[in-house]
């Protein structure tokens, strides 16, 4: 064989060894030193294969069905249905309805319910209130959520009017939810969605007794109507912690005829009466107190050392005084009736008026607390003064001053004005509110208690008059002792100690028409409870007034609640 030959032939040897023998990378890279080491699990020592032609069809194949269902249903949509989905989103719509809240339940202080949340055939619960009579005025009425003609709300929350709905309206309503649905062109529901669900209203219990508010009520509108009265009112409160156990004012309206709106005759009738059913006259209406002021001055004088207790100043039925537009002439300020010689505990008993303009004002030696002084002290037991964070106490009233007097008829302060101011006439104006805490104030010895209708709610001292406690002593004995014989004998009762303090306003210039009040607290010994009943504008001439409506109450309290006389 020739060399050509040869080395064509070893050549071609070579290329056929390569071809079915080649090294691969990880081959040239493999140090079978190191082999074991390897972590098989991380894909360390692994060769990747590539994805199969099998596979790659079968995703591609999955992916166009997909693709062919979704142009099928929406030509389906567009194109078979279209007509049919585009009228149908033309008459349907989607509105926001509110999902109401449950108001809060109220009870009284013995958890006897007085407005409760009644099922209705709408989606808004229905307000009930209890039947109970003398209850409307704390508890008072609501509007419910109203809406336009189309169904849509544009007030979409209970709204407390008055009493207690109005000052706890915010705790009472809860919050709303709020729900989707659609509707078609006729109103009817085709769907509905819950998008927020309601929260319901914080539960409250007052510190009315109801049995006691109830009986009370009954009890003023039972004198007021035998012997005239226009209207009336009454409170009990707590001495201790300032609870009302009971506010009533005579005549009242339904807080369920107010809340449900369907019955506008009545409400008709409530709106037009002449007696102001809607007047809460315990906390709004202002009256002249006569007579029960007279201890608050008589704690002025004897604090300022205008008197002692034991003076006997001797009263024959009247005083004069020099006329200040004549010399020649005198004024007379005449009593309800002659007292004779009387101490400062007599005066409060027999409510003698020469005695109290006498301290009040001056008169020949004795000298009076003035009508500043007057004045400093009606205030210190909460007179003429408001709260703008009670419901309570919204009425300041007027106690009579010289510049009270220059502002409103320009005219000046003489003496008589004075004498006037200090049992209690004139100008003065003050809410049964005022008075119950006023009177409590004495009962407990100088703590003047903020007013509550929440029961166990923190009692709050508004303040504490800087009196000694035997000033406060010798005007309870005067009020006891006018209990016992005295013009508040009406309250004589054999199973409690009261002491008490009675009054009579003349109103007007002929005089013909008074307030009628009595006042106290009881038991004597360890006072407990406060009370004020006041009768409006009856004859002047009646015998009867707010002392036996009282003495009625405490006769069926004495029955069918005695555990406040314990």
């Amino acid at each position: 064989m020739s060399f050509l030959s040869r080395r064509n032939s070893l050549f071609s040897r070579r290329r056929g060894f390569r071809k079915s023998r080649e090294i691969a990378p990880d081959e040239v890279m493999l140090d079978s030193h190191n082999l074991p080491n390897y972590d098989i699990d991380q894909f360390e020592g692994r060769l990747e294969s590539p994805i199969s032609r099998t596979a790659l069809f079968g995703i591609a194949g999955l992916m166009t069905l997909i693709l062919l269902v979704f142009i099928f249903q929406s030509g389906k949509m567009q194109i078979v249905h279209g007509e049919e989905y585009s009228a149908r989103s033309e008459k349907n719509i989607l509105r926001p309805v509110p999902l109401f809240a449950g108001r809060g339940v109220i009870s009284d202080r013995n958890g006897i319910p007085l407005i409760w949340n009644a099922p209705s055939e709408s989606d808004i619960s229905h307000r009930a209130y209890a039947t109970t009579t003398g209850l409307a005025h704390i508890l008072g009425y609501v509007q419910y959520p109203s809406k336009d003609k189309n169904g849509f709300y544009y007030q979409a929350d209970f709204e407390g009017v008055s009493g207690i709905e109005k000052y706890l309206n915010t705790e009472l309503q809860g919050t709303n939810g709020s729900q989707l649905i659609e509707v078609d062109a006729h109103g009817h529901i085709i769907s509905e969605n819950t998008v927020r669900a309601p929260g319901q209203g914080k539960n409250e219990i007052l510190s009315i007794d109801s049995r006691i508010q109830s009986a009370l009520y009954h009890n003023i509108a039972d004198i007021a109507e035998r012997v005239g009265f226009a209207g009336g009112a009454g409170v009990i409160m707590d001495v201790t912690n300032g609870e009302i156990v009971a506010l009533t004012s005579y005549p009242e309206y339904s807080s369920q005829v107010m809340s449900d709106r369907t019955e506008t005759a009545k409400i008709r009738a409530l709106l037009t009466d002449s007696r102001q059913p809607f007047l809460n006259r315990a906390t709004d209406g202002l009256y002249t107190p006569g007579s029960i002021v007279k201890p608050y001055v008589a704690l002025g004088a004897l604090n300022e050392k205008i008197i002692d207790p034991t003076t006997v100043l001797v009263t024959t039925g009247s005083i004069s005084i020099p006329n200040p537009y004549d010399d020649t002439k005198s004024t007379l300020f005449r009593d309800w009736k002659n007292q004779g010689s009387i101490n400062m505990r007599q005066a409060i008993a027999a409510s003698s008026d020469v005695y109290f303009y006498t301290v009040g004002g001056g008169y020949k030696d004795q000298k009076g607390l003035g009508i500043l002084g007057i004045d400093k002290y009606l205030r210190l037991f909460g007179f003429g003064s408001v709260d703008s964070d009670s419901p309570l106490m919204s009425k300041a009233g007027t106690i009579p001053t010289p510049d009270w007097k220059k502002k409103t008829f320009n005219e000046n302060w003489y003496l008589g004005d004075t004498y006037h101011t200090a049992i209690g006439q004139y100008g003065f104006q003050v809410t049964l509110v005022q008075i119950v805490r006023a009177v409590a104030a004495i009962a407990n010895g100088g703590m003047l208690m903020k007013p509550t209708l929440i029961r166990g709610e923190a009692s709050r001292v508004d303040s504490t008059i800087d009196i000694p406690q035997k000033y406060f002593n010798i005007v309870c004995e005067g009020m006891r002792m006018s209990v016992q014989g005295g013009t508040s004998k009406a309250l004589d009762v054999p199973y409690i100690a009261i002491g008490g303090k009675s009054g009579t306003a003349e109103l007007g210039v002929a005089k013909d028409k008074v307030n009628s009040w009595i006042t106290g607290f009881f038991p004597y010994d360890n006072p407990k409870y406060a009370f004020v009943v006041m009768l409006e504008n009856g004859s002047v001439h009646n015998l009867i007034g707010a002392a036996a409506a009282m003495r009625q109450q405490l006769d069926w309290m004495n029955i069918n609640s005695p555990e406040y006389f314990k």
